[in-house]
């Protein structure tokens, strides 16, 4: 089949009204965070919806509501308060990212949201597109957005080739969405692109038969909505291990509050061997326990659990987890990344979420005192 060539295209104010008349008659409008313009709420359903489904998000963004109602409150909790509110949700800089942006608001906006997009762009875990979604949504603001689900859109409505990742394909896919920004309605405009790409041009079995592009669409005409947009290209995704003790003493655990950055920065989780590790990997795992725990207290014994793979963006991790019973625990220094926590209240920390169900599948008689 004949390849389509892309070229630069003048505005098509017919692809906005289209998608305008589409959205306030089919689109959605009784998602938690519509009909607002509140500035606070917009933002944190956008940092939240960033790589996460709707569904997963609405039970999240209400919790947050109902802890932290005002960015001055988000601003002022504990950051461990926050991470625990975000535990389960995943892409943690997100989280730390939300902290730190309701921090400068206060601090350097007087609690208030820019309405400016580029002053927006500049504050942390904002980028382009969502500065852009805030404005729109909560100022009226004429801004393009061009998320994932609008990539999809654009490629499949304008024959877009090339993987939408690469700088020179998104360079075009800006031009694109600068180009059709409509004069008028620019909220129902961005709410339509999102809801276009979420429920209709989904990533598979899209729903040409009730699309308002359908007519005008390159990929629908040529049968190409399975290979637009191009896919990005295939690389062997690395794999890493550790080992991940489940220390236990008289109804509490062992945990180690992570460093800000890095996997799981800020959030408590169990303690891995390599990351407490002096011994020689030569050492059987029983030598290497007695060592690296004989600070925390004298080992009864040990118990290799099943293990299990989780997946993070760029590699996957292989987790074996080792349940250690100590006999009697060691006093630790105060300045220790590492504390014991009553499993009955475990439940309450800010948990990575292999951590959360590796202790959730676990047998009741591992949280019994011995």
């Amino acid at each position: 089949m004949k390849r389509i060539v892309n070229q630069a295209a003048a505005p098509d104010t017919s692809f906005a009204d289209a998608l305008i008349a589409w959205q306030k008659q089919h689109g959605r409008h009784q998602l938690p965070w519509q009909r607002t313009r509140d500035a606070y709420r917009i933002w944190l359903s956008e940092i939240m919806l960033q790589q996460t489904q709707v569904t997963t998000v609405i039970p999240y963004y209400a919790r947050f509501l109902d802890s932290f109602p005002t960015v001055a409150a988000l601003a002022a909790a504990p950051t461990e308060t926050v991470m625990a509110h975000w535990s389960g949700l995943g892409y943690y800089t997100r989280a730390r990212n939300l902290h730190r942006c309701a921090q400068q608001i206060v601090a350097h906006h007087a609690g208030r949201f820019p309405s400016d997009p580029e002053t927006l762009v500049s504050l942390p875990g904002i980028g382009k597109s969502t500065a852009a979604a805030i404005a729109a949504f909560a100022f009226g603001s004429r801004a393009a957005i061009l998320d994932g689900n609008v990539k999809r859109v654009f490629c499949r409505v304008f024959g877009i080739e090339g993987f939408p990742g690469q700088a020179a394909v998104e360079k075009h896919l800006w031009q694109r969405a600068e180009a059709l920004l409509p004069a008028r309605d620019i909220e129902a405009y961005t709410q339509g692109l999102m809801d276009l790409g979420a429920t209709l041009c989904t990533r598979t079995r899209p729903a040409c038969e009730r699309c308002p592009m359908q007519s005008r669409c390159i990929a629908h005409a040529s049968a190409r909505t399975a290979e637009l947009p191009a896919r990005k290209p295939k690389k062997a995704i690395p794999q890493k291990s550790t080992v991940m003790l489940v220390v236990m003493h008289e109804g509490e655990i062992l945990m180690e509050q992570r460093p800000p950055e890095g996997i799981w920065g800020g959030l408590l989780s169990l303690p891995e061997l390599n990351r407490l590790s002096v011994a020689s990997q030569d050492d059987d795992l029983h030598e290497q326990l007695a060592l690296v725990l004989s600070s925390f207290g004298d080992i009864e014994s040990v118990e290799t659990l099943r293990g299990f793979v989780h997946g993070f963006t760029h590699y996957r991790l292989m987790v074996t987890p080792v349940q250690v019973r100590l006999r009697q625990r060691h006093a630790m220094l105060a300045q220790s990344d590492y504390q014991w926590r009553a499993l009955a209240q475990i439940s309450e920390a800010a948990l990575p979420s292999p951590v959360r169900k590796l202790l959730g599948t676990l047998s009741d008689s591992v949280f019994q005192p011995l």
